[in-house]
């Protein structure tokens, strides 16, 4: 979620849905301190691996409505914003997303892993796909994973 939020503002600040890439670095970088020029770049590729943003031409897209988040009024990130999620991380925080509780999510997911003898990837891949929740992009990460 603070991935969301803190990719969120540069938007907000600018009012904007599209930065060039170096507005972006700045708006982060200088104008609020949060992170290096190179740090800021770092987060660009990882909200671009979440579809939160799209690279078009040397600039940054919005894949979101940045006006509809919600940034609290003291929020600054913390360095683990610059970590990349786990498939398994970003399937259950979709499924929390999508409505489903926390617990109950980890719940169904170890059940299917205890059940069908997988890993715990496939099972929340399995259990994301048996509510509708949409992990595409994480069900592929998953199976990248395993191939190595």
């Amino acid at each position: 979620m603070s991935l969301d939020v803190t990719v969120a503002v540069p938007f907000r600040q600018h009012g904007s849905t599209r930065l060039g890439e170096g507005e972006f670095v700045v708006a982060l970088s200088l104008d609020r301190d949060w992170f290096s020029p190179d740090q800021a770049k770092r987060l660009i590729d990882l909200a671009a691996g979440r579809g939160l943003v799209e690279r078009d031409d040397g600039e940054v897209v919005a894949t979101f409505d940045p006006a509809g988040v919600q940034i609290p009024e003291e929020f600054e990130p913390d360095a683990s914003v610059l970590r990349e999620q786990s498939a398994f991380e970003q399937i259950l925080d979709a499924c929390v997303a999508a409505g489903i509780e926390k617990q109950a999510a980890v719940a169904g997911i170890n059940e299917r892993q205890s059940r069908l003898g997988v890993t715990a990837e496939a099972a929340a891949v399995l259990f994301a796909r048996a509510n509708d929740v949409n992990v595409d992009d994480a069900a592929e990460k998953a199976k990248r994973s395993l191939a190595e």
